[in-house]
C-alpha cells in the first residue's frame, strides 16, 4: 500500500487524496492564460489556494494545451525560478515545476522544487541526467506525440495496456539512470493524446495503473474532454472538474491536479467523510 512519497525536505502523505493546486505563469494558459504571469497575483493565488487546501503547488512556465507553442528555455527560468523561489520563501508547501527542459529542472531543484513534473516524461534530451543528479521525486506523464499535434488523430492498440507499456518503458530507463523507483509517480495524461472516447476510457480505468505500484497522479481540471463532453466553456466546467477529481480519487489516484482547489477539497472530504464510514 501507498502510503508516502519522500521529498527532499518532506513527506507526502498519500494515504488520502492530496490536492494540487495549478499555478500558470504563462500568458497563454488555455484555462487561465496572463492571469498569474505577473509576481503578486501569483503568490496570492498561492495563498488562496494553500488556505482552500492545496497540499503542493504545481507552477508551470510553458502551456501544453492541444497546438501550443513552444516556449524558449531562457522564457521559461525567467517565468518559473523568480516566483518558486518566492513561493519557498514566503510558504510552507511542497512545490512541483511542470516542465520538460533539463536546465529548468535543474534550476528549479536547485532554488528549492520538491517533484518535477513532466508531461515528456523524461525523454528529452538531459532530463534522465538532471534528475538523477537530485534526490527529486518525478512525474512521468504519457503523451502521444507532442503538444502542437498530439490530437492530431491519436490511436492506440490497446488504450490502457499501451500506457502500461510506455509507463514501464520510463520506469526502467529511470532506474538504468540512477533514478530510483521510489521516486516516480505516475500521470496517464488525461487530454494528451487522447479522443473524447479515450479519456472517458482511462478515467474509467484509472485503478488498473496501481499494478505497477507507483503513486497515480490525474489531471483533469477544466479540461476539453469535460467541455466536449458536457458542451461547456472553460469557466464553466467546475461540477465537471470536481466529478472528474471524485471519480479518480475513488479509483484509487493518489494526487489530483485541480484548479479549483476549495471545490475539490470539499467534495474529497465528503467523499472521505462517506468512506470512514462504510
Amino acid at each position: 500500500m501507498l502510503n508516502q512519497l519522500v521529498c527532499p525536505n518532506s513527506v507526502i502523505d498519500l494515504s488520502t487524496p492530496q490536492i494540487m493546486g495549478i499555478l500558470n505563469v504563462t500568458p497563454d494558459s488555455f484555462s487561465d492564460g496572463g492571469k498569474f504571469a505577473d509576481f503578486e497575483p501569483a503568490l496570492a493565488q498561492v495563498q488562496r489556494m494553500i488556505t482552500d487546501g492545496a497540499t503542493i503547488i504545481d507552477i508551470g512556465g510553458e502551456s501544453t494545451r492541444p497546438g501550443a507553442e513552444e516556449v524558449s528555455e531562457a522564457d521559461e527560468l525567467a517565468r518559473v525560478i523568480p516566483v518558486l523561489k518566492a513561493i519557498k520563501k514566503r510558504f510552507n508547501i511542497l512545490v512541483s515545476v511542470d516542465t520538460s527542459k533539463a536546465k529548468v529542472m535543474s534550476a528549479a531543484i536547485a532554488a528549492g522544487a520538491d517533484i518535477i513534473n513532466d508531461v515528456r516524461a523524461l525523454q528529452n534530451e538531459g532530463c534522465l541526467a538532471a534528475l538523477a543528479a537530485s534526490n527529486t521525486p518525478v512525474c512521468l506523464m504519457h503523451m502521444q506525440g507532442l503538444p502542437r499535434t498530439m490530437q492530431n488523430n491519436p490511436s492506440y492498440e490497446d488504450l490502457i495496456n499501451d500506457i502500461i507499456a510506455f509507463f514501464q518503458q520510463r520506469i526502467n530507463a529511470c532506474v538504468n539512470a540512477g533514478i530510483s523507483r521510489d521516486r516516480i509517480i505516475l500521470d496517464p495524461g488525461f487530454g494528451f493524446g487522447k479522443t473524447l472516447e479515450q479519456n472517458f476510457h482511462l478515467l474509467a480505468n484509472v485503478s488498473k495503473f496501481s499494478s505497477l505500484g507507483l503513486p497515480i497522479l490525474a489531471g483533469m481540471s477544466r479540461k476539453s474532454m469535460i467541455g466536449n463532453l458536457l458542451n461547456r466553456e472553460v469557466d464553466q466546467r467546475l461540477a465537471g472538474s470536481i466529478s472528474t477529481a471524485l471519480i479518480a480519487a475513488q479509483q484509487g489516484a493518489h494526487i489530483i491536479r485541480v484548479h479549483d482547489v476549495q471545490e475539490t477539497a470539499d467534495a474529497l472530504n465528503i467523499l472521505k467523510a462517506v468512506t470512514d464510514n462504510r
